[in-house]
Parts: structure tokens; sequence; C-alpha cells
């Protein structure tokens, strides 16, 4: 009995001194921050679903910036953004259109699958036609035509930048395209650049280009179950390597070595930690977007940080960079 208990002392001190993350210093001195869809108009989720047309749910802002845009980008990366996620289309000229939704009716004033249209049709519509909080008024109206950008010209603008490319559809051979793109930048950008999304395009991606980090829901899934399972040994799943390793905020602290000793694993294996809101059960929320919110991370947290108001958040935390009163 006593050699039985002192073999459970030794696993449980094993199991505690590998995992515990006081004894682990940050894999990095400040969080990264991934401005999804660069910064753009709020809307009230009050009975979302995911057939509801966001743009006709507007909240009045304070500012006029359109999401997937390059001044969106542009005031994201201002705001204090590392990573800028942004979302694209395949066009029937074989070029990518960033763009948000599958179809044109919601946000514009074209109609139909947005896949299915040429890059030229889909650069001469207005962006900002169906944004309303009331359904009467249009104040966006007019001021979007023309600024649908294509993947390359987020690529020329931004080529210094690090960016999230969300690939929206499930057809194989947009990976095929994509990796085409992708090959043709320098090394260094690729490092720079990652993909998620649809997993049958992106898996291609992934299989073509071993220098560009991936991830798609089914992968994340077995990636953090397989980590559940035996994190605590230290082990990091295949399927968390070379990795983006999105984390529902109310579960990160159930991981083994949360949170540095778990980010130091991962950046170890080539991956990218970044939390996200809340899991409730029918899919991941949008971001970290509260500064309640965010104080509900670690003090040291130097992951990632997934948020759609990068306008709070940001600000927030480049004051927690410069320190006791930054910007007074």
């Amino acid at each position: 009995m006593k050699k039985a208990g002192l073999a459970l002392f030794a696993i449980v001190a094993f199991v505690f001194v590998n995992n515990t993350s006081f004894l682990a210093t940050p894999p990095g001195s400040e969080p990264v921050l991934v401005a999804h869809r660069g910064i753009g108009q709020d809307f009230s989720r009050d009975g979302l679903t995911g057939e509801s047309c966001t743009a006709a749910r507007l909240i009045p802002s304070d500012h006029s910036y359109l999401e997937n845009t390059i001044p969106s980008m542009r005031a994201a990366y201002d705001f204090g953004a590392d990573i800028v996620e942004f979302d694209v289309h395949r066009t029937t000229d074989d070029r990518f259109a960033v763009f948000h939704d599958w179809t044109l009716d919601c946000r514009t004033n074209g109609s139909g699958v947005t896949r299915k249209q040429s890059l030229d049709s889909l650069q001469s519509l207005d962006i900002g036609y169906g944004y309303t909080a009331d359904g009467v008024t249009f104040p966006f109206r007019g001021q979007g035509v023309g600024m649908m950008p294509s993947l390359m010209d987020v690529l020329a603008e931004f080529g210094d930048r690090q960016l999230l490319i969300d690939i929206k559809s499930q057809d194989p051979t947009e990976g095929e395209l994509m990796a085409e793109v992708l090959s043709s930048l320098t090394p260094e950008q690729r490092a720079r650049t990652m993909v998620y999304g649809g997993g049958q395009p992106v898996s291609v991606i992934r299989e073509r280009l071993p220098d560009v980090r991936t991830i798609w829901q089914r992968r994340l899934r077995q990636c953090l179950k397989g980590y559940a399972a035996l994190g605590w040994t230290g082990f990091v799943p295949e399927s968390c390597k070379r990795s983006v390793v999105m984390v529902p905020a109310n579960y990160a602290k159930w991981l083994w070595g949360w949170p540095n000793r778990f980010l130091q694993r991962m950046d170890a294996a080539g991956s990218m930690v970044v939390v996200i809101g809340d899991y409730a059960g029918e899919g991941y929320s949008q971001g970290i977007d509260e500064l309640e919110h965010l104080e509900r991370l670690p003090s040291d947290y130097s992951g990632g940080i997934w948020t759609d108001r990068i306008d709070i958040i940001g600000p927030a935390v480049r004051g927690r960079r410069q320190g006791p009163g930054a910007g007074r």
C-alpha cells in the first residue's frame, strides 16, 4: 500500500510539475491581436441565426469602415492588429474576391451566389448598399462602390503584414488555385500567411505548402480532443502541428498547461494559438469584443486574441503594452 501511495504521489507530482504554468515563462511578451474582417460595422446578435442578414441589423457606430476592404484592414492595423483575417471566394475567372457572404443579396446591390460572378462584376457593386438599422435609412449606400478588393489587392497592399485567409467553400479546386497564388510569394511572406476554412481546399494547401499554417474545423476538433487526452504528458497531436489552434475562451482553462506551458508546446509545434469567444453549444461566438472579456485572460497571456472590435481591444492591449499612464 505504501509503494502504491508513493507511486500515485509521483504520478500526481509529475502531472503537476509538467503542466503548471507557474514554472513556464510566456513564449512572447504580449498578445497577438487578430482583427476579424478588419474593422467593420457592428450588428445586433439577438436572435441571430445562420440565415440572418447582419447588414440589416446595423448598430450605429462612430466610424464608416466596411469590413473586408483595404481601408478597414489598414485601420485595423492602425488600431493595433497584428494579423487581419479576411474572407475569399473564387470567381468565375479564377481569381479571388475578398467578401464574407456566400451570396450578394444581403450586403450589396447585386444578387446571386458570390462565387458565380466574375471579379470585375463583383468589383462594380456597392458593398455598402444593404446596411441599415431600421430598414428605412441606408447610411452607406453609394459609399461602397468598387470597394470589394481582390486577394491580389490585399497581398500587394499588406505583403509585409501577417494575414489569415478564410476560404468559404468546400471546393478542393479552390485549394489548388490558392496554393498557386501563395506559392508565388516569397518564403517570408508565406511564413506570415495562414489559411483556414473549408476542409477540402485547406487540406490541399496544407499538403502543397508545408510552410503555411492551416486549420479546418474537423482537424481542430481532433487537435483539442487529442490534447485533452494526452497533453498532460507533454504530447502534442499531429493534428495540432503547423496549425492555427483556435481555443474557445471558456474552455481554455481546462487545457493542460494553460496558458504558458500550452503556448510553449504549440509554439514548438509550429502553431499559433488564438483565443476566440465562448463556446455555447451552437458554435463559436465572434470573438473577444468587450473589455470585461479581455480581463478574463491571464495578465501574462501572450497568445492570439480574436476580435471583431479591434477598435476597442486594440487600444486596451496597446495600453497594457505601454504600461501605466499610456495615452495620458
